[in-house]
């Protein structure tokens, strides 16, 4: 073998060895996760919630591998956030949120999706959710492998049927609920994505496309800064401390009120003396959103561990209750142990730290450019989204949210984009052709125009175009190609297409998976017991 061919082996070598040390540090966490469930499982049922307990804990690698870069991704692309920030950020609210708050949709994934009356018996239902839960976390790190970007929640909810149909047919899915997560799924990503594109289009028109934008931001910025803080505080009250001090919806709500007036009055005072040397420009005006963008990411990163959790501990909660219980039957409603929540919770956080960057930075540049405004817009969207899905008990696709948002952020400033080319085409063909200065003085003055002098400039060319002859034109297909070509820069429809082809796959090939684990298992079991 000759020197350069050794070299060679060496170098790669070298780039294997963080692969290695993250799977080691992996697999350290699962055989963490294993002790824990032995010492705080309880003695009954042992071998299944150990089992279980390893399995939920690899569920939760992978959710934090996967889906925690659409909470931190755009901060990321935008830059407001190094990833070493992001991280923290993420894996600290995260944490939080999945040990706070994440109760209630852990409940839908274990009692709504199938119904457990019509399992046979305990150890059938033990079976059930076991198989989903390596099922779905089988299929996960599969799909992670080979770069497709599925849902977390479609892999569990998809093994949950399809262990739930293998043990007892078909009718033991809750197809109204299936049919609601179902709809979740598909109204999620369009709320997000109509959500982000107003919030993009308000901030543009209030501030960017604004002469003064120094004083347009003085002016707008506080109230959306008082809007996130209102709808944090009132989230908190309502799912992250109801343990603690339960209130009512009003109340809350007008706790949020109070936060929000108190952040409009510290981040008025704040922006009047930066505006003092601030520079009227776009530049400018987005760097004060860099802040903002910070806190709507932790604020997603906690709203996102509420939710997710469920996809890794609701199914082993259902097996935790299951095996340590005495009674025969199965119950219906059961309570969340604390060390189950904290094995999903830090999980996802070791996930993220292990594997997430990659992620991270393909959420935050691949799918279309970000900048800090922008990157506000998606995160405050996905958050108001995902606070919304999880005061209902719905788990929908972080995903699905983030991913909404973004092209929803895409499409509309393609959209306003292809709409000023037209509008410059428009301008060009009422003006001869041979009075390039003209023109190029009007588009001048046009460019730094607000919305309404804009009209009003078009108005005034129109009617004085009118008494000219003679004009120059576009052609048709030079339009076409004009806006293709924009569509191309701000849009990539290849990752559109490969989202939703992950989507569609996903709940078939989980739960065809559980279906198989779920008849190994039984077949194995029932050999040893007899």
């Amino acid at each position: 073998m000759e020197f350069k061919h050794i070299n060679e082996l060496e170098k790669a070598s070298k780039r294997g060895h963080p692969e290695l040390v993250r799977l080691g540090l992996g697999v350290l966490f699962v055989v963490g996760v294993m002790i824990y469930a032995i010492f705080r499982g309880g003695s009954s049922g042992s071998l299944y919630i150990v089992a279980a307990a390893v399995v939920g804990g690899y569920m939760a690698l992978n959710i934090g591998a996967n889906d925690v870069a659409n909470n931190v991704g755009p901060a990321v692309g935008s830059r407001a956030l190094t990833l070493t920030g992001a991280l923290v950020i993420a894996a600290v609210f995260e944490a939080g949120g999945a040990i706070i708050a994440g109760g209630e949709v852990v409940g839908t994934i274990r009692n709504g999706i199938i119904n457990p009356a019509l399992i046979p018996n305990k150890e059938t239902f033990i079976w059930v959710m076991l198989s989903a839960l390596l099922a779905a976390a089988v299929w996960l790190n599969a799909a992670t492998a080979i770069g497709a970007p599925v849902s977390t929640t479609h892999s569990i909810v998809g093994a949950v049927i399809g262990g739930g149909v293998a043990a007892s047919g078909m009718d033991i899915v809750n197809w109204p609920k299936m049919g609601q997560i179902a709809a979740s799924w598909v109204v999620s990503p369009v709320l997000g994505g109509i959500m982000a594109a107003a919030l993009l289009f308000v901030i543009k028109r209030s501030i960017t496309y604004k002469a003064d934008k120094v004083d347009a931001a003085r002016t707008v910025v506080p109230w959306l800064m008082a809007f996130m803080g209102w709808s944090f505080v009132t989230y908190l009250m309502l799912k992250g401390l109801n343990r603690i001090w339960s209130v009512s919806t009003p109340v809350a709500m007008g706790l949020g009120l109070v936060a929000a007036a108190v952040v409009l009055v510290v981040v008025r005072q704040v922006l009047t003396r930066h505006a003092q040397t601030m520079d009227n420009s776009k530049d400018a005006v987005n760097d004060l959103f860099t802040y903002p963008l910070i806190f709507a990411a932790a604020l997603l990163s906690f709203a996102h561990g509420s939710n997710d959790v469920a996809n890794a501990v609701g199914p082993l909660a259902a097996i935790v209750d299951m095996a340590s219980s005495a009674a025969t039957g199965i119950a219906k409603d059961a309570p969340v142990p604390l060390w189950v929540m904290m094995i999903g919770a830090l999980g996802i956080s070791v996930g993220l730290a292990l594997y997430g960057p990659r992620v991270i930075r393909t959420v935050g540049s691949e799918i279309t450019e970000l900048d800090k405004t922008r990157a506000y817009c998606i995160a405050m969207a996905a958050t108001l989204t995902v606070i919304v899905a999880s005061e209902l008990g719905l788990p929908v696709s972080s995903t699905h949210i983030a991913v909404g948002a973004v092209f929803g952020v895409g499409f509309l400033r393609e959209y306003l984009k292809n709409r000023y080319d037209r509008l410059v085409e428009e301008i060009k063909s009422h003006h001869p052709e041979e009075d390039q200065a003209a023109l190029n003085e009007f588009l001048n003055r046009f460019k730094v125009a607000s919305v309404a002098e804009k009209g009003q400039l078009l108005d005034d060319l129109k009617s004085k175009s009118k008494r000219q002859e003679d004009l120059a034109h576009f052609s048709k297909p030079e339009r076409k190609t004009l806006k293709k070509v924009y569509r191309r820069e701000l849009v990539k429809r290849s990752q559109l297409l490969r989202i939703a082809a992950a989507w569609v796959i996903t709940v078939p090939a989980s739960a065809a998976m559980a279906a198989l684990v779920f008849f190994i298992l039984r077949n194995m079991m029932g050999s040893a017991a007899a």
